[in-house]
């Protein structure tokens, strides 16, 4: 349990602000979750396409499927107006050594994949190494969505606001989140994997996300602390985004739409029951569609512990490569995976790429 005590004059301090470069941390902890939250989908369903115009290898060094990401993804708010690109700035300019520090402690006692040395060799190049890959991923995965997902975040914070006018601090925090409770002037946070701690509480912010459901953040220094929470009506963001179109998938018509939609999901290396979770289909089904797309060299497997992952090959990245965008797709020259896609393999598995083709 972690304790705040918190002064009288705390509920004048608090900030309530908005953090875009919180969603790009905790959207790419989905992408290789084993159980993505359902909220959220529809969106990994509809951003799949074009994970692999953008560097998202070097992205997942930084946030890993397993373990913390990078603190500089969840760095403190700057406000209600903040922008993802005063955020950018703000990284690029970061001193390399306290990102490259945090960088080899998330993955000691792990196998890097070739991600991580790469920006470890970019030495003080690597924050805007970083930079440059979240721009791509902004373009592809949230920009096209963002003005949705503001207007939820807003929303909270109106419902904020007015719950510390009417009722006072209890009313502002008694909702904000189930680890979250309130003893008179003693804040609590169950955290049982977290030592006990006690600290004083000078000034609170607090930032709502909405991929960070259903998991609450704390981050504190000296006597200041800033909880990022779920936002209040998250499932209203997707409610009304549908499917990229049949028309927009040429190769559902070659060769089926569930065999189309499983290579546009393994652009990243997945198992057989999160393809199924994704595209709400039995495991049976995908792995009958993952049988034949591999024998027909579209898709390469390979066990990690227990699980058998499946990743996309180069022959089926090109042919996905070839469509025609679709008209919403953000234009524009971004990093390709590719180039990384079998090296990291290779490091992640032990397996030359040749073997597992």
């Amino acid at each position: 349990m972690i304790r705040f005590r918190l002064s009288p004059d705390v509920l004048g301090t608090v900030r309530l602000a908005l953090s875009p470069l919180v969603e790009v941390g905790s959207s790419l902890r989905l992408l290789t979750s084993p159980r993505p939250p359902a909220v959220h989908r529809r969106w990994l369903r509809r951003i799949s396409a074009d994970l692999d115009r953008i560097d998202l290898d070097l992205l997942l060094a930084a946030a890993p499927p397993e373990g913390p990401p990078l603190a500089v993804l969840y760095p403190p708010a700057l406000g209600r107006a903040a922008t993802i690109e005063q955020q950018l700035i703000k990284l690029a300019g970061t001193p390399a050594g306290p990102v490259l520090d945090d960088l080899t402690r998330i993955w000691a006692g792990r196998a890097r994949p070739r991600s991580v040395q790469r920006l470890i060799d970019a030495g003080p190049a690597a924050p805007r190494l970083l930079a440059e890959a979240i721009t791509g991923y902004w373009a592809v995965a949230i920009e096209p969505y963002w003005d949705r997902m503001r207007a939820v975040l807003e929303d909270d914070l109106a419902y904020r606001s007015e719950r510390s006018a009417s009722g006072g601090l209890f009313s502002l925090l008694e909702d904000l989140h189930p680890e979250v409770s309130l003893d008179g002037a003693m804040l609590m946070i169950d955290k049982p994997h977290y030592p006990d701690a006690t600290y004083d509480g000078r000034q609170m912010t607090l930032v709502p996300s909405i991929f960070l459901w259903p998991t609450l953040v704390l981050d504190h220094e000296a006597d200041t602390f800033e909880l990022t929470y779920p936002a209040r009506g998250v499932g209203r963001v997707w409610e009304d985004l549908a499917d990229r179109p049949a028309v927009d998938d040429p190769l559902g018509a070659l060769i089926g739409a569930s065999r189309s939609a499983i290579l546009h999901q393994l652009v990243i290396p997945l198992s057989t029951t999160q393809l199924a979770r994704r595209l709400e289909q039995s495991p049976a089904t995908v792995s009958r569609h993952l049988s034949i797309l591999r024998d027909s060299g579209m898709v390469v497997s390979w066990r990690s512990g227990r699980s058998m992952l499946y990743r996309r090959t180069a022959l089926a990245g090109s042919l996905i490569g070839g469509q025609r965008r679709p008209v919403d797709a953000p234009a524009g020259p971004i990093s390709p995976l590719h180039a990384v896609a079998d090296e990291n393999r290779t490091a992640e598995s032990g397996v030359p790429p040749e073997n597992l083709r």
